[in-house]
């Protein structure tokens, strides 16, 4: 299944395709389109993109949102979930003390792999460093 986002991935958007590859396709192909670009049914899954379904809702992250889309139980994501939502989103609330560091590692991960492709290799590496470690933490 072919899933669109915008380009330029930043936590949120590589956190949410790292969620998409590992829990609901593992088949997942992904594709950037320019910020404001419209996007068809034909382009694929929109995800991370303002007015589509797999987007910010009521001020938390993407990836909170497919974690409820897709009824994904498991605590470890539930974890990560509140970790990126901090890292991406602002709060009132005391956020993870990891969410700091995620968030400065995933936006200089765009600066040094030079495209998004590369980013999202990458970005799933620490994701799944990410996964382990709280895994083994709970």
């Amino acid at each position: 299944m072919k899933w669109v986002t915008w380009e330029n991935v930043g936590v949120d958007r590589i956190s949410s395709a790292w969620l998409i590859a590992r829990f609901i396709d593992p088949e997942a192909e992904f594709r950037f389109i320019r910020k404001g670009e419209r996007i068809s049914e034909a382009d694929g899954t929109p995800f991370d993109v303002p007015g589509v379904r797999l987007t910010h809702r009521r001020g938390h992250c993407t990836f909170c949102t497919i974690l409820k889309e897709y009824e994904l139980k498991d605590p470890v994501l539930d974890r990560l979930g509140a970790v990126i939502d901090a890292a991406d989103t602002v709060h009132d609330l005391l956020p993870p003390p990891e969410a700091a560091g995620v968030d400065l590692i995933f936006r200089g991960l765009r600066k040094v792999t030079g495209d998004d492709f590369k980013a999202l290799e990458t970005g799933f590496v620490v994701m799944d460093a990410l996964y382990r470690q709280l895994s083994d933490e709970l």
